[in-house]
């Protein structure tokens, strides 16, 4: 019985609302999709057991459970399901975050080399790039400091096919390795760098487990500053903590990265 005063029945059943219905998404690799919770966003490397593996830009990964209407696709919420079909694996990557050749034999030397300042520099490039060096047949020789770098030049004697490219500490306007570089420069020499003073200094802090790395005082022997600051017995005891500390591009700065890139795309050309 309907009343003029007081409208539809009170004791009607009430109208069902529609909420709005969460799609799902099955789970593929290489898809880009942000986690609502924590707002990290990345793309699906890998699942199992309930769970999604995303790595972001950076090549930080990290692990959600598939839960309903976790995850932003495209700015819509989505739930993640497992595929009805196996998802093809990832494609591996090597160190420097390039796609990992499976069986591939080291090629065979090019005439062509990379050299670096020191020990210290070969070890860090070969942790990261030595996968995509050995594929390409690149070797990377030690300079044994840059004033020694006129000399190598004339006994490299570089051309067309035999291209030489050398990495320098430190490569900062108006210092002595900027000059030397420049005189050094030609059309099958290129020399690249990075402006810390030294390589430990392009690993990035905490990646090393610090806050940043200590402001040495000029004329103070940067290695040992370092390690006094740190509390460390002796700079081989620290090379080994900062060695141990990278495992891959992401464990680097951008000064270096770019600057290694370069090497191996000029050398390789």
């Amino acid at each position: 019985m309907r009343s003029r005063d007081y409208g539809p029945d009170v004791l009607a059943p009430a109208a069902r609302t529609s909420r709005p219905t969460i799609p799902e998404v099955e789970l593929e690799a290489d898809l880009v999709v942000e986690d609502v919770v924590s707002g990290f966003c990345g793309a699906v490397v890998g699942s199992e057991l309930g769970a999604v593996t995303l790595e972001d830009r950076h090549g930080a990964r990290r692990v959600f459970p598939l839960e309903p209407a976790a995850f932003l696709l495209e700015g819509r919420r989505v739930t993640l399901v497992r595929p009805r079909r196996a998802m093809p694996a990832a494609l591996a990557r090597t160190a420097s975050g390039s796609i990992a050749v499976a069986g591939h034999r080291a090629r065979v030397a090019r005439a062509s080399r990379i050299y670096v300042e020191g020990l210290h520099d070969a070890a860090l490039v070969e942790r990261v790039w030595g996968d995509d060096l050995r594929v390409e047949g690149v070797v990377v020789e030690c300079l044994d400091g840059v004033d020694e770098l006129p000399g190598v030049i004339e006994e490299f004697r570089p051309g067309p096919a035999r291209r030489l490219g050398v990495l320098v500490d430190h490569l900062i306007p108006g210092s002595k390795e900027s000059r030397i570089a420049a005189a050094a420069a030609g059309p099958h020499v290129l020399v690249t760098g990075h402006p810390y003073v030294d390589i430990w200094q392009a690993v990035k802090p905490t990646s090393v487990g610090i806050a940043a790395w200590p402001d040495v005082p000029r004329g103070q022997p940067w290695k040992e500053g370092v390690c006094q600051a740190l509390g460390v017995a002796e700079p081989a005891e620290m090379w080994r903590r900062v060695l141990a500390s990278v495992d891959s591009f992401a464990d680097l700065e951008v000064g270096l990265l770019g600057a290694v890139e370069r090497l191996i795309d000029f050398v390789t050309a």
